[in-house]
């Protein structure tokens, strides 16, 4: 069995040279992950897509095309970022469209992955909706929330898809290597080697050692292992890049845990074939005994406006931490003066302790001063935000005396930038599902779109 994976995100990109060298050799489905978490709640809570409209629809236009000609499923899992319900339905209309222009027939399958509120609250009440590593605190209001709530789908919902005659199948919220590992399980082939070459697959050409950027990933699967190859001539699979690639996105590397079981790889063989491909053999799955599915929700705190600069001043540096935080308490004083209004005031450093938390030693040469408030109300948060500005312009360092200093650099004019409504994740769980329950979490509906 062959198949491909098309790009590490639909809308990211590929090479057509790519696309076409595989589908010269033959394919018997193509994949496609289409979202993430990767930044952060935005996405799943608005239902905003990660990339533009002309973007996708350049990557669906060649898939499709590639698909229809040679007959084989094409897989887009998590569409449009968050995996929201109205982002399946905007990705088939785009489908729809793309197979109206060409004048083709395709039977399309969607997958619907946000749950009823009302069935994950009574899950949560029979106590069947568990924590993961570091979850947020949740009651039964969490799924009263505005918002959107996802269920990650695995491989079954797709299976049934691929079962019901689907040309095309769009999953929400969906685990990366699910698109992947559906078919080849149907077919029959080792789970540990399946779900092994799945996780490697899941970011389309990532796994090979000098990547240039977004492109295709080949898997020749047989009853004994796999190979690996991208499609690009100037990049190479090699031992080295593809165990690499197991420690993406994992706590750890050698365990991939999926609804339905734990790939273990620590038994797995990596041999380099030629100079570009690399052959995987071994491994082992362990079925689970309950079936589980993580649940992740995000849902609005307030509007936010942000402001950042520059600080060069070694006076300042030298005691980053006292001059921030003498700032944020006169901040805080500065709001109470004008506003009688809750508000959420976050000002850090980055290039200092902005992204890891600790002051490096020695002294940083620069760091940035990023400021922002949440409120409730967008204008508030915009006047709290450029009333904090004026007070950290200013802010005077210790070891400065006499005249007024002007402490940072900002980019922009006006320096307060609204970014409009946020975000939070507001769920980091399993739920725990009857095999005959997934249907229900997960329902399919099938149906064909164009010439018919």
């Amino acid at each position: 069995m062959r198949y491909l994976a098309l790009t590490g995100n639909l809308g990211a990109g590929f090479n057509e040279r790519s696309l076409a060298a595989a589908t010269e050799r033959g394919v018997d489905f193509i994949g496609v992950d289409a979202g993430s978490t990767d930044g952060g709640p935005h996405y799943l809570g608005t239902g905003d897509w990660i990339w533009a409209r002309d973007a996708y629809l350049r990557d669906l236009r060649l898939a499709l095309a590639a698909v229809h000609d040679a007959g084989v499923p094409l897989i887009v899992g998590s569409c449009g970022g968050g995996g929201n319900d109205s982002c399946v339905d905007d990705f088939a209309a785009l489908v729809e469209e793309i197979v109206q222009d060409a004048g083709w027939s395709l039977r399309l399958a969607t997958i619907h992955c946000e749950p009823s509120r009302a069935y994950l609250a009574e899950r949560y009440e029979a106590g069947a909706i568990r924590p993961l590593d570091a979850p947020p605190a949740i009651d039964r209001a969490t799924f009263e929330a505005p918002g959107h709530i996802v269920a990650m789908a695995g491989a079954e919902p797709i299976q049934a898809a691929l079962e019901g005659g689907a040309d095309v199948v769009l999953v929400g919220r969906c685990a990366d290597a699910a698109i992947y590992a559906a078919l080849p399980l149907l077919r029959g082939f080792d789970p540990a080697l399946v779900w092994n070459a799945a996780k490697l697959m899941e970011c389309g050409a990532a796994p090979a050692e000098n990547r240039r950027g977004q492109d295709c990933l080949l898997c020749t699967m047989d009853e004994d292992g796999f190979v690996l190859e991208p499609l690009d001539p100037t990049m190479q699979c090699t031992p080295r890049s593809v165990v690499a690639h197991t420690m993406y996105e994992t706590a750890n590397p050698f365990r991939l845990v999926m609804p339905s079981g734990v790939m273990d790889s620590h038994d797995a063989v990596y041999d380099a074939l030629d100079d570009r491909s690399v052959r995987v053999s071994g491994g082992r799955f362990d079925p689970a005994e309950v079936y589980t599915v993580k649940l992740e929700g995000s849902a609005p705190v307030g509007h936010q406006s942000s402001f950042w600069g520059s600080v060069r001043d070694p006076a300042i540096l030298a005691d980053l931490d006292t001059w921030i935080n003498g700032m944020r308490e006169r901040v805080v004083e500065r709001l109470g003066d004008v506003y009688d209004a809750e508000y959420e005031l976050t000002l850090r450093a980055y290039g200092a302790d902005g992204t890891v938390g600790v002051t490096p030693k020695p002294v940083p040469h620069e760091a940035i001063v990023v400021c922002d408030v949440v409120a409730d109300d967008a204008e508030v948060a915009s006047g709290m935000a450029r009333a904090a500005y004026h007070v950290v312009l200013h802010w005077p360092a210790k070891a400065w005396s006499g005249a007024s200093i002007t402490g940072i650099a900002h980019p922009y004019s006006a320096p307060v930038v609204d970014r409009g409504p946020v975000h939070r994740f507001t769920l980091n769980h399993v739920l725990e599902l009857e095999r005959e329950e997934i249907p229900l979490v997960f329902p399919v509906s099938t149906r064909t779109v164009g010439d018919t």
